[in-house]
């Protein structure tokens, strides 16, 4: 089966008083099987400036409304990372690689 590597947001800092997103912590994670493949998942985050006044398209954090959704927050999160996207998922898959058919091992031969 194919492997497939998925983008999730971990968690999400915001301001209080208006529902801005000031932070977000992300993962990539790779799966095959819907299983996660050992040693391929990313983390990291990034951070987000307010700006003195808010666009007229601002989505504030509501948990009821459930606002903004997941796939929004990873679109604003992509648009921040720019080429690093491509620079994070070519690392996974030289990870993915390296697991399918490792290049190098541990131990000792006389064991």
């Amino acid at each position: 089966m194919a492997v497939v590597k998925t983008w999730e947001i971990n968690t999400c800092e915001r301001d209080l008083s208006d529902g801005y997103i000031t932070k977000v912590i992300y993962r990539v994670k790779a799966t095959e099987d819907d299983v996660e493949i050992q040693d391929t998942r990313e983390v990291g985050s990034v951070n987000f400036i307010k700006p003195e006044s808010l666009p007229s398209d601002f989505i504030p954090y509501d948990t009821s409304a459930k606002t903004p959704d997941a796939a929004t927050v990873l679109g604003w999160v992509k648009t921040k990372l720019g080429s690093k996207v491509s620079t994070i998922e070519t690392r996974m898959d030289a990870a993915i690689a390296e697991v399918k058919t490792p290049t190098t091992a541990q131990g000792n031969p006389w064991d």
